[in-house]
């Protein structure tokens, strides 16, 4: 028989012991200590690329950043990132143990959120804070050049082809980005700039964002934009069907008289006609004036001159000849 003493060594053992299943969420340091895994951050590294969804690029450092730090604050990392929680001093110690899994974990989880391009730059990063730094310096839009090189683009961005909608957004990148290199630009002359774009049909859009008393949010201006282009779209869809209908209106009658014409052409005229006809002066039924009776030359006797104009007014021995 098995002693109630032996019968106590094995229970903790037993899987079903619920102090030998906790081992699962522990971890041996390079200390050899044994140290447990926080719930949260097991959460956090086995969900990271579904929370930061975009891989770090070199244009996306600022979107990547915001995100990624917005994720270690909730699960409470961010001091590991920023560099506020620093390792313990004594490396012996259980503190220290645990700090350096902790640590460990976040360091991987932010090589999970890197594009293979970028992997380089921070390989040899022993923490989450180093490899943070790095990326930092390396990517953030800091230099001068860069900026002018952003706010260059964004004077050429022009519209062309692109609606409202996508032109907007794609000033709105540019803007962020020049505002993620610490170089402030005003929303003033990224209005003006949008506005000296439009066509004249925004003119009286124009004079009200221009004489507006109060200060517009570059994201007000946005939406009031887009507002008036459906504006706009919508009168020129009614100016249009209004400009259809009377056409459509006055078609019919036009073809139909056609046809009926070219009836009458075909059953009631020659089948030769003369390419043109003169036309009467006076109406089919009211009768042609009579001519006057043409007058009679008192010298010649003829007809259609009077005396003033005969020929032989002249000639003094004209004698005129009988031509009844």
């Amino acid at each position: 028989m098995v002693s109630r003493a032996a019968r106590e060594d094995q229970d903790p053992m037993d899987s079903s012991n619920p102090s030998s299943s906790s081992t699962s969420s522990t971890q041996t340091g390079s200390t050899g200590m044994s140290t447990s895994i926080p719930p949260n951050l097991k959460f956090l590294v086995s969900n990271i690329k579904n929370l930061v969804p975009h891989p770090l690029t070199p244009e996306n450092y600022h979107l990547w950043s915001v995100q990624l730090l917005k994720q270690f604050k909730a699960n409470g990392f961010a001091g590991h990132l920023l560099g506020t929680v620093q390792a313990p001093p004594d490396t012996n110690s259980a503190n220290y143990a645990q700090w350096l899994v902790i640590d460990s974990n976040l360091l991987s989880a932010l090589f999970c959120t890197v594009s293979k391009s970028i992997i380089p730059y921070i390989i040899t990063s022993s923490t989450a804070y180093d490899a943070w730094t790095v990326l930092e310096q390396c990517l953030q839009l800091t230099s001068r050049s860069r900026v002018i090189q952003l706010k260059n683009e964004q004077y050429r961005t022009q519209m062309k082809d692109l609606s409202v909608q996508q032109y907007l957004t794609r000033i709105k990148t540019i803007v962020d980005n020049i505002s993620a290199s610490s170089s402030k630009i005003e929303s003033e002359d990224v209005m003006l700039q949008i506005l000296n774009g439009r066509p004249p049909t925004y003119n009286s859009f124009k004079s009200t964002i221009c004489n507006s008393l109060l200060p517009i949010h570059l994201d007000t201006f946005y939406a009031l934009l887009c507002n008036e282009e459906i504006h706009l779209q919508q009168e020129n869809l009614q100016e249009q069907s209004n400009i259809t209908t009377p056409t459509a209106f006055y078609a019919a009658p036009t073809n139909s008289s056609r046809n009926h014409n070219g009836n009458n052409r075909r059953f009631n005229k020659p089948k030769t006609q003369p390419k043109s006809q003169p036309i009467s002066a006076f109406p089919l039924n009211t009768p042609a004036p009579q001519s006057a009776p043409k007058p009679t030359c008192l010298i010649c006797g003829k007809l259609g001159h009077i005396a003033l104009n005969c020929w032989h007014r002249s000639n003094p021995k004209y004698a005129p000849t009988d031509t009844r």
